[in-house]
């Protein structure tokens, strides 16, 4: 018998289907010879880190059920929760920090002077200008540097405050209570678009609008609210997803809901420059976002009071760092440098080269089912991430993938009527390396020209892979 005799016949297939894990340039190879292939997006876990992979192991094995009890109720509190707008307030008379004497609170962690970027610096001078303890960006700057307005971490006094925005004592605020849970959070009234301090001006304009909040539209909604009674932030903002509003780059909806409710009580009103502030309540249509913020915040404070869940609870950004905390009475805030935005649609002659890093408080807003989460929904967010509502789509259908569960209010037409994603876990987020992507603006870099863009900034792996591993470290020291 020979060889040839003994062995098998191999028959090999004229057409492959392929299924490929891993890298996608293999796949982008098969489909350049025109034959089907799915393209499973698949990545070592924790990036391949053995303390990391370690840490998911225990976290997912013995601390599980401590980890989903908790995590069970911190999404019923961000899902059922009804933080309700019950005032709008002069800061100071409820943000006690603010009543200490020259005290400017600013978005995200913790900053100085010197490292603040060119928007929040300019915002900051306004501020001091606006508050009457300088006469000039200049003099103003000259206070900031030598500490004589001293800067405090809006999210560590119980506020949120959007894009590049400071705010002194005579802003006027957002009251927001949350009633089950005893808790108050509050957020400045928003500027307006143009040329505003919040945009990262210091221009007279900028001033002025500021003061026109403080004497004008702050006094008009502090008597229209008092005169409605309390508003359900929440259920306007499901009515405005639902219109096609994400709650943060697209507030359109959200706000002419608002000013429905709130406009016989407006028009009623006594107030001496009562048409003056009707007139910028009419062109603001971003007016509804820090409304939004507030109420996340009361949201967040609340779930945060969870101990031992994996649940993200917080996202700050300032322009030079980016911080994210979990839940828990003393959970630590991790930082890393801020993201550049990106998928960004520019204004005409402006580009990357412009651009500054992400910024603001309004990430919280990502934390609660809006802004990303509600994404593919929003074709204001499609026209940024690519023109279609499929494009959008992939933003809400990625974080679905590191989420607990899914809304039970902000429901999205568009994405079968399902619930946008809702409880950030950061074991998910580690494992499969998806952080949270927030729709967000861009702010010129230098030259205080004001918002250049708008795109989608990713949260950076750093600060939850720690975030994670200072979870394992608590749970596993009590075991």
């Amino acid at each position: 018998m020979t060889t040839a005799e003994i062995v098998a016949p191999v028959h090999v297939p004229e057409k492959v289907n392929v299924v490929n894990v891993g890298l996608p340039l293999f796949a982008e190879a098969i489909r350049q010879q025109e034959r089907p292939v799915v393209q499973v997006d698949w990545r070592i876990p924790g990036g391949g880190d053995p303390v990391v992979v370690a840490a998911l192991r225990r976290l997912y094995g013995p601390h599980a059920r401590t980890i989903d009890a908790a995590n069970e109720e911190v999404f019923r509190r961000l899902d059922r929760g009804a933080p309700q707008l019950v005032a709008v307030r002069t800061a100071a008379d409820v943000i006690p920090v603010l009543a200490q004497g020259r005290v400017l609170l600013h978005c995200g962690p913790r900053i100085s002077i010197e490292n603040a970027t060119d928007p929040l610096r300019r915002s900051m001078r306004a501020a001091v200008c606006a508050e009457g303890w300088a006469r000039t960006p200049e003099e103003a700057d000259a206070l900031l540097r030598d500490g004589t307005v001293r800067l405090e971490p809006a999210n560590a006094h119980g506020t949120v405050v959007p894009m590049a925005t400071s705010m002194g004592p005579t802003t006027p605020v957002w009251e927001v209570e949350l009633a089950e849970a005893g808790i108050r959070a509050y957020a400045p009234i928003g500027q307006g678009s143009g040329d505003v301090a919040w945009f990262g001006r210091d221009t007279p304009g900028a001033i002025a609008r500021l003061v026109l909040l403080r004497e004008a539209v702050g006094p008009a909604l502090a008597a229209a609210v008092r005169e409605y009674g309390s508003v359900d932030v929440m259920s306007l903002a499901a009515q405005a997803v639902a219109m096609g509003d994400d709650v943060h780059v697209r507030t359109q909806a959200a706000t002419n809901l608002l000013l429905r409710n709130l406009l016989p009580a407006l028009v009623a009103g006594d107030h001496p420059r009562r048409h003056e502030s009707a007139t910028f309540l009419s062109g603001n249509h971003l007016l509804f976002l820090s409304l939004a913020m507030a109420a996340a915040r009361a949201l967040t404070t609340w779930a945060a009071q969870v101990e031992n869940s994996s649940v993200v609870t917080g996202m700050a950004r300032n322009g030079t760092d980016f911080a994210a905390w979990l839940a828990g009475r003393s959970s630590e805030w991790f930082t890393a440098p801020a993201p550049m935005v990106g998928r960004a649609l520019y204004q005409p002659g402006r580009s990357e080269a412009d651009a500054a890093p992400d910024i603001g408080d309004s990430a919280v807003l990502e934390l609660v089912g809006l802004g990303g989460a509600a994404a593919a929904g929003s074709p204001a967010v499609a026209q940024i991430v690519g023109g279609t509502m499929a494009h959008a789509a992939e933003l809400t259908a990625q974080l679905d993938e590191v989420c607990v569960g899914n809304s039970s209010r902000f429901v999205i037409p568009f994405w079968g009527m399902k619930g946008s994603p809702l409880g950030v876990d950061v074991r998910k987020v580690v494992e499969l390396g998806i952080t949270p992507q927030v729709t967000t603006g861009i702010l010129h870099n230098a030259d205080g020209s004001g918002q250049v863009g708008a795109g989608v900034a990713e949260a950076p792996i750093k600060v939850f892979a720690e975030a994670l591993l200072a979870l394992d470290a608590k749970l596993t020291g009590e075991a």
